[in-house]
Parts: C-alpha cells; structure tokens; sequence
C-alpha cells in the first residue's frame, strides 16, 4: 500500500511543481502585456522617407502615388493636400484617450500643377507651427483654416470622427 501512497504523491508533486513553474513564468509576462497606458495613432502617420521622394517640383501624381489619397484638399490661391494626423494616449484601461499631438502635413501646388512647398503643421506652444521650416506661418486664410483643424481637437473641441479622413 505504502508503493501506491508514494506514486501518487509523486505524481501530485510533479504535478503541482510544474502548475507552480507555469503560473510564474505566466507572471513573468504579465507585467509586458498589462501595460498601464495605451498610444493610439490615427490617420496619416508621416514617413520622412516618403517626403523625401516628393520634392519640391513633383507632380500631382507623383505626390498621390507617394502619400495617397489625402483627408481633404482645399482651394485657396490653388489646391493644397491635407495629410491629417492624431496621436491620443489612455492612461488607464477605461479612462477616455486624450489627444497629445495632432499634425497636418499639407502640399501646396502651383498654377502647372507641380509641388510648391510642403508643410508639417501642429501645436507648439499654443501657436501654429511649421516643423519642416521652423517657422510660424503668415496670416491668411490658409492659417485659419489649419487652426481650426490643428486646435479644435486639439483643444478638446471635437472628436476624431469629426475630422475628415478620421
């Protein structure tokens, strides 16, 4: 009787020694994928790479095949692409995302067509900021337009569904 308490608590053992194993290795990995905030990108993310393929000079359809179709367009003196781009972080799981960055890269065209001038857009220190010229840019009614769409988010105006191409 004594050989068939032994198997079976062996057999208990080893079956509680690799339980044990599992639920630490388990743990190991749990503190990697219980992350305690989350960053949510949301349409165009730029990529220098591609900028660097549509310079100044390049066709309409070179800039369409390069960044795609654009979340809006706009016609001012001539027409002008707008890549629009939302970065958001949740702090906690169910808390609601807040935006901590937004960014519109435009393309400006000229009368034949060709780019003329290209523009990253956002927030820096509240005022509109050109990152690629590191410039404020003049007044006009293409600034307006691009604080409305830069600080109406951004400043907790209104929601990424009421972006276009969000």
């Amino acid at each position: 009787m004594s050989g068939a308490f032994d198997f079976k608590f062996r057999r208990f053992a080893t079956v509680a020694g690799a339980a044990v194993l599992g639920l630490a290795a388990a743990g190991c990995n749990a503190t990697d994928s219980l992350s305690t905030s989350e960053t949510i990108s949301k349409g165009y993310v730029i990529d220098e790479s591609s900028l660097e393929l549509v310079p100044v000079g390049s066709s309409r359809e070179q800039v369409l095949l390069t960044l795609g179709t654009p979340s809006t367009t706009a016609t001012f003196d001539n027409e002008v692409f707008y890549y629009i781009s939302q970065t958001r972080v949740r702090r906690v799981a169910f808390a609601n995302a807040q935006v901590v960055d937004q960014r519109v890269l435009a393309v400006y065209f000229g009368d034949d067509g060709r780019v003329t001038n290209i523009a990253n857009y956002g927030l820096q220190d509240g005022k509109l900021f050109d990152f690629i010229s590191r410039t404020t840019p003049t007044a006009g009614k293409d600034q307006n337009f691009l604080i409305q769409l830069i600080s109406g988010v951004a400043g907790g105006g209104g929601t990424p569904s009421r972006l276009p191409g969000l």
